[in-house]
């Protein structure tokens, strides 16, 4: 058995979870109720009426804030493991494990100096 015969199996199911789903979407789309009305197609906004248009363009702002809390939220994941096997790696992991937090630092006050944390 070579190699690639390991992922056949892989592959068919690769493949048919695709042509299922493809299908789905397909039946639901061709047998589906599609009445659309101008009222249907407007967004939706809590029962009020809509203002302004629906697809608008937000501030860089939001999206440095939410790249940051990305970054520092997966780097924080970074530290279970370490608290779990500490004392078995010893004093290197220590050092190490400061280094990991000062350049964390370092990131959090450059970003906090170029203001991507202030909220206006």
């Amino acid at each position: 058995m070579t190699t690639l015969d390991q992922y056949a199996p892989i592959a068919v199911l690769l493949i048919l979870t695709t042509a299922v789903s493809v299908l789905i979407a397909f039946l639901s789309r061709l047998m589906g109720p599609n009445r659309p009305t101008s009222r249907k197609l407007e967004p939706y906004e809590s029962g009020m009426v809509p203002i302004g248009p629906a697809m608008r363009r937000f501030p860089v702002k939001f999206y440095l804030v939410a790249v940051l809390f990305i970054l520092f939220d997966i780097e924080v994941v970074f530290f279970l493991p370490f608290a779990v096997v500490t004392r078995q790696v010893g004093l290197f992991a220590l050092i190490e494990m400061g280094l990991f937090i000062g350049i964390l630092l370092i990131g959090y006050v450059y970003a906090w100096r170029k203001g991507a944390l202030e909220w206006e």
